[in-house]
């Protein structure tokens, strides 16, 4: 760990969902780290009175102090249009890259420890013109890091993603074996090093219905699902699979593995999700900084009504926290 109270960077996300709320409610707690919020501190003032809670902005000084409740240092970005809670504004999106942009270059070059970050409205950026399809695909691109992992983790259950946010129908031609085999080591390396698990044991999942029924359902666990896990076992690593996915969940098949890596986005995160909603948190592995997210989105109809649940922002804090101690 960089210093003895880990300074963190926690983008506040979409502001007109409930990014700025959570983070507000995180605030009412004391930790033991330096939490630097990227937000504008109007945005942050108002959205705190909005919720009647107690909130003191200060800057960013050399001395790393633990956060105290109702308290949080702040990195200013300033807002492009006046905010209300529920409503989406294309006008705010570049302020929603800009908090990003900081908050990444700042880890990079080791102002902060670990990157957390509150949800953010794909769809409006996109209407602004701005290209954008996840925090994951826009880290790995400002980090030069071109095979990213996306893992979420609800209690003792892993589920990593082979791909992240494609359309269906692009699933099958971004299964090959040269990317699977990618995938799998990034997810062991990230598992040793970010999880402190020495030997993880990986099973993987079949894209098609019953593993493709022996090429009856679907080829690609045949051509290349299947030759990924040969290959990555004749390296050592302890893969399983391909196996179907419909029995993949059970706690039998479940048992001694450290991770599921599941073949496209909807395989795997819903039953990620329906076991730990609100308290899983999302991490990308294969970067050069430490980065945690929630399990959820904007929520716009619950922004500033007092009703946002902070359990996942707080569930990421603290695996941030324990991935740091495991660096």
């Amino acid at each position: 760990m960089a210093a003895a109270v880990p300074r963190i960077a926690l983008s506040s996300g979409e502001p007109a969902g409930i990014g700025p709320d959570i983070c507000i409610r995180l605030a009412q707690t004391a930790h033991a780290a330096d939490l630097v919020v990227f937000a504008d501190p109007d945005l942050m003032k108002a959205r705190a009175t909005e919720l009647g809670l107690p909130l003191i902005l200060s800057g960013t000084d050399e001395v790393r102090t633990p956060q105290a409740a109702g308290c949080l240092r702040i990195h200013p970005v300033k807002l492009r249009s006046e905010v209300r809670a529920g409503r989406l504004d294309p006008r705010n999106s570049a302020y929603v890259i800009e908090m990003l942009e900081q908050a990444t270059d700042g880890c990079l070059a080791g102002r902060f420890d670990a990157l957390i970050t509150a949800p953010v409205h794909k769809g409006v950026i996109n209407e602004a013109g701005i290209p954008f399809t996840g925090h994951t695909e826009f880290l790995a691109a400002r980090c030069n890091s071109p095979e990213p992992v996306m893992l979420l983790a609800a209690g003792d259950l892993r589920v990593a993603l082979a791909t992240t946010h494609l359309p269906l129908k692009e699933v099958p031609r971004a299964i090959t074996r040269a990317h699977l085999e990618q995938v799998l080591t990034t997810l062991r390396e990230g598992l040793r090093t970010r999880f402190h698990i020495t030997d993880p044991q990986m099973l993987v999942l079949g894209l098609n219905p019953h593993a493709g029924e022996g090429g009856h359902l679907g080829t690609e666990e045949r051509d290349a699902i299947g030759p990924a896990c040969e290959a990555m076992r004749a390296r050592g690593l302890r893969v399983v699979g391909p196996v179907s996915a419909d029995t993949a969940f059970s706690p039998a098949r479940l048992a001694g593995m450290d991770v599921v890596l599941a073949m496209y986005h909807d395989q795997g995160l819903p039953v990620l999700k329906y076991a730990g909603f609100g308290a899983a948190v999302n991490v990308t592995l294969g970067l050069p900084i430490v980065r945690t997210s929630v399990d959820h989105g904007t929520a716009l109809e619950l922004a500033g009504t007092g009703r946002a649940d902070p359990g996942s922002l707080e569930a990421a804090l603290q695996t941030a926290l324990h991935m740091l101690q495991q660096s």
